[in-house]
Order: C-alpha cells, then structure tokens, then sequence
C-alpha cells in the first residue's frame, strides 16, 4: 500500500468515527437542545408485613333450622299431613312472637321409600314429605321457648341451630383497631431488628370480617325433671370477630 492510499484510509476511519461520536450526542439531546441525564431507579426497601386484631362478644340473635317430616302410603297424603303439621308450627311461631319476615322455608321434599329385601325387588312402601323452615330469633331468652313450642306443634326435627350479631359494625371496627396496633408493633420490631429507621406506610390491606355462623346441632343441657316443666336451655356463649391486615412500609435510608 502506498503512503497516499494508507494516508486516504486512515483519514476516512477518522471520518467514520466522528461521525458516530456526532450521532450518540444528537441522540442524547432532546428536540430542545438540553442535555438528558439518565440515572439507574432503585427500589427503596420496605417491609411487607401482616397481623390480625380478634374481639369476643356475645351474639344478640339465633337462627334456628327445623323441620316437618312426615310419611303416607301416597304422595297426596304424605304432603296433606305436612301442610296441617307445618300450619300448625306456623301458628305456634307467631303465638311466641316470631315476625313472619323471620321464618323462611329452607328445604321441601318428597321422596318414595322403599323397603329392600334379598333377591326380590324394591317394594314401595309409601311417601316421605319434610317441609324445613329457619327461624331468626332476635330475643336470645326465647330461644328454648320456642323450641319447645314448634316441637310442640308437629316439629319432629331440628336440624341445627347458629347464634350471630344484628350489627357486627363495633366489633369489627374495635378488631380494626387491634390488627393495626398489632401490625404498627410488629413494623417497629423489624425495623429496630434491621437498624433502620421506620417510614411512612405504603398500603394497607384488610381482610376477614364477621360472618354469620351456620347452623350447628343445637347445645342442650339436660335438667332433672321438675313439678313443672322448664324450657330448654340453649348456651349462646361467645363469637369470635376477627380482622386480617396486610401492611407494605418503607424503611427510611
């Protein structure tokens, strides 16, 4: 290669090289001629942390699920005996002081019954009906009262009973209170563990809450029998509310 030609490339790679230089600073100049600045976003640390508040109360109201069963050789028959049965529950509810908007009907059947012997065939031997109903009680003194009343009346089942809160609102709002005193105790220890000082929160998550129970077979307490007889006892005793916090803080740098 002669001196001329290596003097040509060597100056076009000059060229070549300025002109890229050129290019990366038109990039990295906005429209308006300032210049950008681009820095690395780091995450600041924080704490992800949750803790719950509980609160026991006694409930103030009772559901009561009971039923009608009845059986006749036909259909008709088997549903006959349960509307009288079951009108005469009716009446019996509303003599002890039951709203009719707290008696709902929660169940209604009719099946065939069969009687099954070894090598023969299913025999039909009549119909079963069973009418169930829920009862609200808002009185917790007339819960045995009038358990006995609609036994009284034709009820041959009870399938379970639940107590509950007509308004849970100061119970959950006091295990509000718990779960956020807990979780700001428990934010405080990590960050004296950590040796970092606390910050502000960032979110705040709640969960739980009151929900009614279901119904349960009801607790009964057997009494020696006495000149007269005594309504049956029923325990209320007390209901558990609790509120789940989930908290995201900051540690400060």
């Amino acid at each position: 290669m002669t001196r001329t030609t290596r003097a040509l490339t060597l100056g076009g790679a000059l060229l070549a090289a300025t002109a890229i230089a050129a290019t990366a600073q038109a990039q990295s100049q906005p429209i308006g001629g300032a210049p950008l600045t681009i820095q690395a976003v780091t995450e600041r640390p924080s704490l992800n942390l949750s803790a719950y508040g509980e609160v026991k109360t006694a409930p103030d109201m009772a559901t009561i699920t009971f039923g009608v069963q009845t059986e006749a050789p036909t259909a008709q028959a088997a549903m006959q005996q349960n509307a009288e049965q079951m009108t005469r529950v009716m009446a019996a509810l509303r003599r002890a002081g039951i709203n009719e908007r707290d008696v709902q009907t929660s169940g209604l059947n009719l099946q065939a019954q069969y009687d099954y012997q070894e090598n023969q065939p299913p025999r039909l031997r009549g119909y079963q009906a069973v009418n169930r109903v829920t009862v609200t009680i808002n009185d917790l003194e007339r819960v045995g009262t009038t358990a006995d009343a609609v036994v009284a009346a034709g009820v041959n089942q009870i399938d379970g009973i639940g107590f509950g809160l007509k308004d849970p609102t100061a119970a959950e709002n006091e295990a509000r209170q718990l779960a956020v005193r807990a979780l700001q105790a428990k934010a405080a220890l990590y960050a004296q563990a950590l040796n970092q000082p606390l910050g502000s929160i960032r979110s705040l998550t709640e969960g739980g809450g009151y929900s009614p129970q279901p119904p349960r077979p009801p607790v009964l307490y057997a009494r020696a029998a006495m000149a007269e007889m005594s309504s049956t006892p029923v325990a209320a005793g007390e209901l558990t509310v609790r509120i789940d916090v989930t908290g995201v803080y900051d540690l400060a740098r």
